[in-house]
């Protein structure tokens, strides 16, 4: 990672420093910041520190204008959660809240100044079925836009198609596991279930439990191969583990239930990734010599951070992005079973695409 990075790391590991950014400085900030989706995260800390008062303020302006979006959002999701409990509110059993979701509704860290996408929600599996029809009750329609695709997430994935408010349209994920059953690593979602916490004001929702909320983000955002939100989910999981600062026991039960729940290599690179970009104080020898050999993953990953940045992006991060999206699908399914699903994409996307004359 080059230093031209290094300004927008200091403000996100000390926010203070910000208050001694001169005009240079922030013109790489926050275009850095505005495409790696941590502009709004900045403004917050910004805020939470004191430190407005010395930002300059035409970049305040930007600043402000990126946490009024998130607040905005914020407010959007909490009410769509309270009509997601309404539809929901005959299901028999939990429905958890994940990542942003859960932020929110339990106003947790990562919350302020963070941008959403959609409303990941997760059900045993044999509620699914139940769960997507009180949706559809509710206003929601799949978003599968063929058979194929309807097919491929209800045999392979994790999730359902997602589902869109035909109103509102607000996004939902329903998930019955965090990793697909065709995944080569395996974790089971029942331990997570059963672990989940109520969330304090919404009776209807459950969330999971700390160790489980902060392993689920890393595993999504080590498993899943796309780069755009990397940094953003990397500070994500940064707050939540420093939230746990001042409990002694911490770090011994996230090693413990990351081994449980088979997902020690994407808990090892949030640490490995945390410490090499955050300067955090990495949890010991033991995780590093354990997968030493995955160094090059390491890399990778650091690198493709870059190419969220558009106006950064060079050829060695282009190939980090593109070895990132190949080893996100490689981790997803059998090699056989990810080359029938590819072909068949490509063959789906020559069909709609337009004919040139």
């Amino acid at each position: 990672m080059n230093a031209s990075w290094q300004p927008l790391l200091l403000a996100l590991r000390d926010p203070a420093a910000m208050a001694g950014f001169d005009a240079a400085t922030w013109d790489r900030v926050v275009p850095m910041a505005f495409w790696t989706g941590v502009l709004g995260r900045l403004a917050a800390e910004a805020r939470r520190v004191g430190v407005e008062p010395r930002i300059p303020p035409p970049v305040w302006r930007h600043l402000q204008a990126m946490l009024a979006v998130s607040d905005e959002q914020a407010r959007a999701v909490r009410h769509e959660l309270q009509h997601l409990s309404d539809a929901l509110a005959e299901l028999p059993g939990p429905v958890l809240l994940l990542k942003g979701a859960a932020y929110v509704a339990a106003g947790l860290p990562p919350a302020p100044g963070r941008i959403f996408g959609d409303i990941d929600l997760m059900v045993p599996h044999e509620q699914i079925g139940a769960a997507e029809a009180a949706l559809m009750l509710g206003g929601w329609i799949s978003q599968a836009r063929t058979a194929y695709d309807e097919r491929y997430y209800r045999q392979w994935m994790h999730e359902i198609p997602p589902m869109v408010h035909i109103r509102r349209r607000s996004v939902v994920d329903l998930h019955h596991a965090i990793l697909p059953p065709t995944a080569r690593i395996k974790t089971p979602p029942g331990p997570i279930l059963e672990a989940a916490q109520p969330v304090p004001g919404w009776p209807r929702f459950h969330m999971p439990c700390a160790e489980d909320l902060l392993l689920h983000s890393a595993t999504h955002l080590f498993h899943e191969g796309e780069a755009t939100r990397l940094l953003r989910d990397l500070v994500d999981i940064d707050a939540l583990w420093v939230a746990q600062a001042g409990d002694s026991g911490w770090d011994s039960r996230l090693a413990d239930r990351a081994a449980a729940l088979g997902v020690a290599h994407p808990w090892w690179l949030a640490d490995s990734a945390r410490e090499r970009l955050l300067l955090r104080q990495p949890l010991g020898e033991r995780s590093t010599r354990a997968y030493w050999g995955n160094g090059l993953t390491r890399a990778v990953v650091l690198s493709a951070m870059t190419r969220a940045y558009r106006s950064g992006s060079d050829a060695t991060s282009s190939v980090a992005e593109a070895c990132l999206y190949l080893r996100g699908h490689w981790l997803r399914m059998p090699l056989l079973q990810l080359s029938k699903h590819l072909a068949v994409k490509a063959w789906l996307g020559l069909r709609s695409s337009p004919t040139t004359t």
